[in-house]
């Protein structure tokens, strides 16, 4: 049984035992977009929800008008404290524009949004998100008890394997090989010692207090994770983080290509993880980064190879490898800046915000 410890505080699931936490104190933010409408995952995620009982759960929802008025009666099916903000919403989008804050939409700026709301009314904040066909209410009790003991940011792992496969692509091909090889050129960089402590940097399953939410600067896309861990460093640092077992999670499972895929994200996260070390001090030498980069996500590959069949797993080398050759193309100078800023820095008051979306779709409604 396994109960190492890493650079930050690592919670062991050992036996299943859920821990007491503050669950009537916190908000639960569960971005959402047309495709969970109704889905089985996102069923389950509501319907455990309603065994934790939390003090709210912030949906941060993006959808085309049309789909806004079925979408919020399948919501208030469940016996929630719901507040949902249509993040596209023409009203939200104008008060966005007149703050400019709108720019480029995606899940980083619908969390954003939710999180404001979540933290101007509640003294805790879990996020996670609503594709988990195995999630379970107790991860919401132990995301939040490392914040009720001191920490003050958390972040969830968990093991993606299903249907005698391993899954988690984006991040063991290219997110933790790509520290792996920043970090062998710069072994003294703490932002990077940091970055590596975590197990899956790219879950979407994180809890914060209040106080870190409004501190936050967030990634407006598919960068938003490992965006958050760079600020998480920032503003909590090793002391002050821990991150907890969630066991095993089952997943909706991406294409590699698209314009949703993973080669897609990858091009978001690596600007994300690049523009998060650089901001602490990294200075990557983009010339020979990428085949770095490929030499370590080859041992990467041969370790999971080795892993694989010991648990009598499938695994395709070749396959992993062709991953690893598109990932490698993402690795480039992240452009311009175009963070959201920390909720304390904008006039923008949350309020404002959650009433302009019941405006939306007030309006829809009538």
């Amino acid at each position: 049984m396994e109960y190492g410890q890493e650079r930050v505080a690592t919670l062991h699931d050992l036996t299943g035992h859920v821990p007491d936490a503050p669950t009537d104190r916190a908000a639960v933010v569960v971005p959402m977009t047309e495709r969970e409408y109704a889905g089985l995952a996102a069923e389950r995620v509501l319907s455990e929800l309603e065994t934790v009982a939390p003090g709210e759960v912030v949906v941060a929802l993006r959808a085309p008008p049309e789909k806004v008025a079925p979408f919020l009666d399948w919501l208030e099916g469940f016996d929630l404290p719901l507040s949902v903000v249509w993040c596209n919403g023409p009203g939200v989008t104008d008060l966005l524009g007149e703050c400019g804050l709108n720019g480029e939409a995606g899940k980083g700026r619908d969390v954003w949004l939710a999180l404001g709301v979540a933290a101007a009314r509640r003294e805790y904040v879990a996020v996670h998100d609503a594709d988990a066909e195995t999630y379970e209410g107790g991860d919401v009790a132990r995301l939040l008890y490392p914040l009720a003991s001191g920490y003050e940011f958390s972040k969830g792992y968990y093991a993606r394997v299903e249907n005698g496969k391993l899954y988690g692509r984006l991040c063991r091909l290219f997110y933790a090989p790509l520290v792996r090889a920043l970090a062998d050129a710069q072994p003294d960089a703490a932002v990077l010692k940091y970055l590596d402590s975590f197990r899956y940097a790219l879950a979407g399953e994180f809890g914060a207090t209040a106080d870190l939410v409004n501190s936050l600067r967030v990634e407006r896309h598919w960068g938003l994770e490992v965006g958050t861990l760079g600020e998480a460093f920032a503003h909590a640092g090793f002391e002050a983080s821990a991150q907890v077992d969630l066991g095993r999670y089952e997943h909706d499972h991406r294409a590699v290509s698209g314009p949703t895929g993973l080669s897609d994200m990858s091009r978001h996260v690596g600007a994300a993880l690049l523009r998060a070390v650089e901001s602490h001090g990294v200075t990557p030498d983009y010339e020979t980064l990428p085949d770095r980069y490929r030499a370590v996500a080859e041992q990467f590959v041969e370790q999971y190879a080795a892993d694989a069949g010991f648990n009598g797993l499938d695994y395709d080398r070749s396959e992993e490898r062709e991953q690893v050759d598109i990932y490698a193309e993402a690795i480039a100078p992240p452009e311009g800046d175009r963070r959201l800023p920390a909720w304390r820095e904008v006039e923008l008051a949350p309020r404002e915000v959650l009433d302009a979306s019941r405006r939306d779709v007030a309006d829809l409604r009538d």
